[in-house]
């Protein structure tokens, strides 16, 4: 009896970690007969386990998705990572998991091995999380997922969206893409009534039910829409922007930076532009600082009068 729950226990791992199985790829894994993986199969359906079963030369087995949600087997390392992701997940922008996060946390860390709760409770006592420069805002965990599943089922948007000034607008979009940039959520959708794209923070969003007629996906304004996002966020978010002209490749630059930080542009193969900002000309100098290479900036003044301010205590420093 043991040799066969701990062979049911081997087979619901394998069921979970793939898609699809063929019978004789089960039996070959458990080493034992397609016979005895079937029966095994069903056992694992009187506990509620939804396995499905295919016939045929190419038939196989799924587990499903039941009523219920059924006991996750997890290995050494997947147990390590859901662990941590739900210690993220506690202190994160999205309001309304945070509790749910740390009850999960509990529990998993109540069954975890010994030598597993030792490697999650040294990373959580030994790990600093620095605090942003300022606070993100939250976002609704209920708002994301009415987003989301907009974008998988292309139904038009309709919500009323809050400006930079506080002032609110009307909008009708089609949505596209959620995405996750710093502390923020961002959405990429067609704007409608201006017939062009635009991004939306998530943060800002108030939806009118219900949902729009479906849409007709429109191709992306561009490949890498992290990348896309990113510009617009930089030239739209920061109290202060500069273009900054550096004296060395891109590639050197980019290394250098966060993709928060700001956005790089080549022009040729010894020199690129930084496009980036800050709520304070203090915030840019450092992160110019920060490039060890030379650099031109004219714009805005706020920032030039400070590099000078910063060139000139460093000389007399020298002094």
């Amino acid at each position: 009896m043991l040799e066969t729950s701990a062979r049911l226990l081997r087979l619901l791992s394998l069921l979970q970690a793939r898609r699809d199985w063929s019978g004789q790829g089960l039996a070959d894994r458990l080493g034992v007969s397609p016979r005895t993986v079937r029966r095994d199969v069903e056992r694992l359906r009187d506990l509620g386990y939804p396995v499905h079963a295919s016939r045929g030369t190419d038939g196989g087995y799924r587990l499903g998705a039941g009523a219920a949600m059924p006991p996750l087997l997890l290995d050494d390392d997947e147990a390590v990572a859901v662990a941590v992701g739900l210690r993220t997940g506690a202190r994160g922008a999205v309001a309304g998991v945070e509790e749910t996060a740390l009850r999960a946390l509990t529990k998993l860390e109540q069954v975890l091995p010994s030598r597993l709760r030792r490697r999650v409770n040294a990373l959580q006592t030994y790990t600093v999380a620095v605090p942003p420069d300022r606070p993100g805002p939250t976002v609704d965990a209920s708002l994301l997922t009415a987003l989301s599943a907009a974008c998988r089922d292309h139904e038009r948007l309709r919500f009323d969206y809050r400006l930079h000034d506080g002032s609110e607008s009307r909008r009708h979009a089609e949505p596209h893409r959620l995405v996750n940039w710093g502390r923020r959520w961002y959405l990429v959708a067609f704007d409608v009534d201006r017939d062009d794209w635009r991004t939306f923070r998530v943060d800002r969003i108030a939806l009118r039910t219900p949902n729009g007629p479906r849409f007709t996906p429109r191709p992306l304004p561009e490949d890498d829409i992290a990348a896309y996002v990113s510009r617009r966020v930089s030239s739209a978010a920061w109290r202060f922007q500069a273009r900054v002209t550096v004296h060395a490749p891109a590639a050197t630059v980019i290394e250098r930076i966060s993709p928060a930080v700001g956005v790089v542009e080549p022009v040729d193969e010894h020199t690129c532009v930084l496009s980036t900002g800050a709520d304070s000309v203090e915030t840019v100098a450092v992160h110019l600082g920060l490039l060890d290479q030379d650099f031109t900036v004219t714009e805005p003044p706020e920032l030039v009068a400070h590099i000078q301010t910063l060139a000139d205590r460093y000389v007399r420093a020298m002094r």
